[in-house]
C-alpha cells in the first residue's frame, strides 16, 4: 500500500548513458525498470522516467523571480533542510555547474526558502528547495 501520494514525471533526454550517470551517480537516485529507450529512477521516493529522443531539446525560457532569471520549464523537489544540505554538498563535491547557485530566496519574507538550480546532461532544468516548515510552502503573507 502506498502511504503517501508520489509524484511521477516522464521527461525527455538525449542520452541514456549520460542520464544514467547524472541521476544515479551524481544525484544518488536508485534505478528502477528500464528498456532500450527509457529508464525509471527513484528521486527521493518519487518516480521519474527518462525517455530518449533523437533530436535536441527545445531551448528553455527564463522568468524573473526574486531578482533571478529562473529557467522555465523546470522540475524538482522540496526537501527537508538536512536532505537539501546533503544534496548541495554532494553536488558541490561532484563539481556540478549550477544555473543558480545554492542560496536563500525571499529572505525574511513569507515563503523564505533555500534553493538551487542545475541542469541534467540533456538540458532539463531542476530546482531543489527547502522551507523552514511545511506552512511556508504556500505562504502568502
Amino acid at each position: 500500500m502506498i502511504e503517501r501520494p508520489r509524484f511521477h514525471l516522464a521527461f525527455l533526454v538525449t542520452s541514456l548513458d549520460a542520464t544514467r550517470h547524472f541521476y544515479r551517480d551524481v544525484l544518488g537516485c536508485s534505478e528502477g525498470r528500464s528498456a532500450e529507450r527509457w529508464i525509471d529512477f527513484d528521486l527521493f521516493g518519487h518516480q521519474i522516467s527518462a525517455h530518449l529522443i533523437d533530436e535536441p531539446l527545445s531551448i528553455a525560457r527564463k522568468t524573473a523571480v526574486d531578482g533571478d532569471g529562473v529557467p522555465i520549464p523546470h522540475f524538482g523537489l522540496i526537501l527537508q533542510r538536512d536532505d537539501w544540505d546533503d544534496l548541495r554538498r554532494r553536488l558541490e563535491a561532484n563539481k556540478t555547474s549550477f544555473i543558480l547557485e545554492p542560496r536563500i530566496r525571499f529572505k525574511g519574507q513569507p515563503g523564505e526558502q533555500a534553493t538551487m538550480f542545475l541542469s541534467d546532461p540533456s538540458g532539463n532544468h531542476l530546482e531543489f528547495k527547502s522551507f523552514g516548515s511545511d506552512t511556508e510552502v504556500f505562504a502568502v503573507d
